[in-house]
């Protein structure tokens, strides 16, 4: 079987998913539809309805999308099945139920942003940053019952520096995944579906090996201070430049207001300071003191103002603080 004649329903919606259907589209793989959320609402009332990036492209090129509101409606159960899949891919979109991914002669097969059965969850780039993971990558596999469990088709790795935030990761292992996304159908088309797989359970050693990556919310991008600069350092790193990490500021006024912080740097330096108090120099330095030393803030965003760095935030604000919480 010709690429061509491999007929391919891609199911996503951030831009992370839409890197994986240019790289098929563009490279000749016949794309016979898209599955992706329904038109999310934006703007102040919510009057505005916003398409997914997948739905953007998509519609680009003329391939028929579908925008179910649930996944086992009869109606779409029924569209989709007209489409006729020999294979499904899925990249950044739901859980999908056995009745879909079952569909296809071929499978469905999933690209996570991590190497399974690690970081298995909604938020695996974040909580490998925030750990201070040294290596990270991405995963193909085979949907089955079960949150990212199923059988490991393809792997690569990619580092993770020190400097790397979930951002500059997020983005390497959007192309590495398209990529490996490419590859994995390749290797399906040369062995017409029947490929070798590896059950995840080979691959796990102990508890460590399970490291999850739920979902973030607000309160889980809260900052602890007290704990030890390095820690504190990949937690924010781990969550720049989305959710953003953030504290609480204890100003002279009494008042107390959110505060996000994307870009630190860690200063090695002992000192008699409580725990979150804070040291400034000169007008052009923000540094919290932590257990064994001070993180440096070097970029931030007071809530209902724009992302800037420290020095135009302390040359701009008129309110003063000595701590955060």
């Amino acid at each position: 079987m010709e690429k061509t004649d491999l007929r391919i329903v891609f199911m996503g919606t951030p831009e992370f998913a839409c890197e994986s259907l240019r790289s098929l589209f563009e490279g000749g793989y016949c794309i016979a539809g898209v599955v992706t959320m329904p038109d999310k609402p934006v703007g102040r009332h919510g009057s505005v309805l916003q398409p997914s990036p997948v739905k953007q492209y998509a519609l680009s090129q003329h391939i028929p999308v579908l925008q179910p509101e649930k996944l086992k409606d009869e109606t779409f159960l029924s569209e989709l099945k007209a489409w006729q899949a020999d294979l499904q891919i899925v990249v950044a979109f739901r859980m999908l139920p056995e009745t879909v991914w079952n569909m296809p002669r071929f499978g469905t097969f999933n690209l996570h942003a991590s190497l399974l059965p690690r970081y298995r969850g909604a938020a695996p780039i974040n909580w490998a940053v925030i750990h201070g993971e040294t290596e990270t990558g991405v995963t193909t596999f085979f949907l089955t019952h079960g949150m990212d469990t199923g059988r490991i088709i393809m792997q690569r790795r990619t580092p993770v520096a020190p400097a790397d935030d979930a951002g500059t990761v997020h983005d390497r292992l959007m192309t590495l995944g398209a990529g490996l996304v490419v590859e994995t159908v390749d290797l399906l088309l040369e062995h017409d579906g029947h490929i070798a797989t590896i059950p995840q359970e080979q691959l796990l050693h102990d508890d460590a090996t399970l490291r999850p990556a739920p979902k973030i919310f607000n309160d889980t991008c809260r900052i602890n201070w007290h704990q030890p600069a390095g820690k504190v350092y990949d937690f924010i790193r781990g969550l720049s430049p989305h959710p953003a990490a953030w504290t609480e500021p204890v100003f002279d006024s009494g008042d107390r207001k959110p505060l996000k912080i994307f870009q630190t740097e860690i200063l090695r330096e002992t000192h008699s300071l409580t725990v979150g108090a804070i040291r400034t120099n000169a007008g052009d330095c923000l540094d919290v003191a932590v257990e064994d030393g001070f993180i440096r803030i070097l970029s931030l965003q007071m809530a209902g103002k724009k992302r800037m760095s420290v020095k135009d935030f302390l040359n701009g604000t008129k309110q003063i603080f000595s701590a955060v919480e």
